[in-house]
């Protein structure tokens, strides 16, 4: 190191290594060049565009033109050309709102998704836990199972189950006795069948997902709970589900969606809502609406009003979350 002529040492600058955004002139003395602002921020955003020009396509302009159509009088005359399109606002709301079957349809479609979601967690997170609880081959043979009950389309689901409970020829009506049954007629047992296949093409998801999460947490902290004496029950609701509730919220969230807009299973299996329309939920309703009566702009409004409660369940789901102190 130099010493200058008092006997004190200096720094030999040109040791110093080169610093990304710092460049040494000759002389020796590092300075600062001057920042590259884009190299922070929009080095993120380059990579993702791709991405958000495929979303904008596939998202964002259905959804404009959903909105749009909602505000106009758009039904078979326009769509033919017989008749010219009208602004009509608000008024595609107002009828919609004023409808008595909306509401009935808007309460036993929020009743059905959340006994759906329910359901469809509990079912999941408990053979989560139980595949970290049996050997390896079980594991694999539940894997497999559920993973092809997810893989299976929804229409070829629901026609199995139909089968399943068919009053004439369904094994399950022969194993309980239950003679002639009609599972379908009943308006709450259809919703119970419905249910049940959602649930087993649902369930997959959140047990694969939960399980990846169980598997993440320090086996020191599960062996610490088991020492001191926690049951199954207390390990998952005061130790795992704490430490897995950003996973559980992913999960839910999905859920919420995904039965919120249950269509294919409700149609198929009630064929296209029930008797006199016990079983319509929002989505069949807006088919109706929109294809069955050909009154395109109720059907759009009745799926803006689907979006904004999905939005709204979200944004007040994650506003909790973060009052709780949650990072997600």
């Amino acid at each position: 190191m130099p010493v200058t002529p008092d006997g004190s040492e200096t720094a030999d600058r040109s040791r110093v290594p080169a610093v990304r955004g710092w460049s040494r002139p000759r002389g020796g003395a590092a300075n600062v060049t001057a920042p590259r602002p884009w190299r922070g921020w929009g080095a993120p955003w380059l990579y993702l565009a791709p991405a958000l020009v495929v979303l904008g396509g596939l998202l964002v302009y259905p959804v404009y033109q959903l909105g749009l159509i909602s505000f106009f009088q758009y039904t078979q005359a326009q769509v033919s050309g017989g008749e010219p399109t009208t602004f009509e606002g608000f008024g595609n709301y107002a009828e919609l709102f004023s409808d008595g079957q909306f509401w009935q349809v808007l309460l036993a479609t929020v009743v059905f998704a959340a006994a759906c979601v329910v359901s469809t967690l509990a079912v999941g997170c408990a053979l989560a836990v139980l595949l970290t609880r049996v050997r390896a081959v079980p594991r694999l043979a539940l894997m497999l199972a559920a993973l092809g009950a997810w893989a299976t389309p929804a229409i070829t689901g629901s026609t199995v189950w139909l089968f399943l409970f068919d009053p004439d020829f369904g094994p399950v009506n022969q194993i309980l006795g239950l003679g002639d049954h009609s599972w379908t007629y009943g308006r709450y047992s259809a919703f119970l069948l419905v249910l049940l296949e959602v649930v087993w093409c649902s369930f997959p998801f959140v047990m694969v997902t939960v399980y990846a999460g169980i598997r993440a947490v320090p086996a020191e902290v599960l062996e610490a709970a088991a020492l001191d004496g926690a049951s199954q029950w207390r390990v998952w609701r005061s130790v795992l589900a704490p430490m897995l509730r950003p996973i559980l919220t992913v999960v839910t969230i999905q859920s919420v969606i995904w039965d919120f807009k249950v269509f294919t299973q409700i149609y198929v299996m009630t064929n296209g809502g029930g008797i006199a329309g016990q079983n319509l939920v929002l989505n069949v309703y807006a088919y109706q609406k929109a294809f069955a009566s050909s009154q395109y702009s109720l059907g759009s409004a009745i799926g803006v009003v689907m979006l904004l409660i999905l939005l709204a369940v979200t944004l007040v789901y994650l506003r909790l979350l973060r009052r709780q102190g949650e990072e997600l």
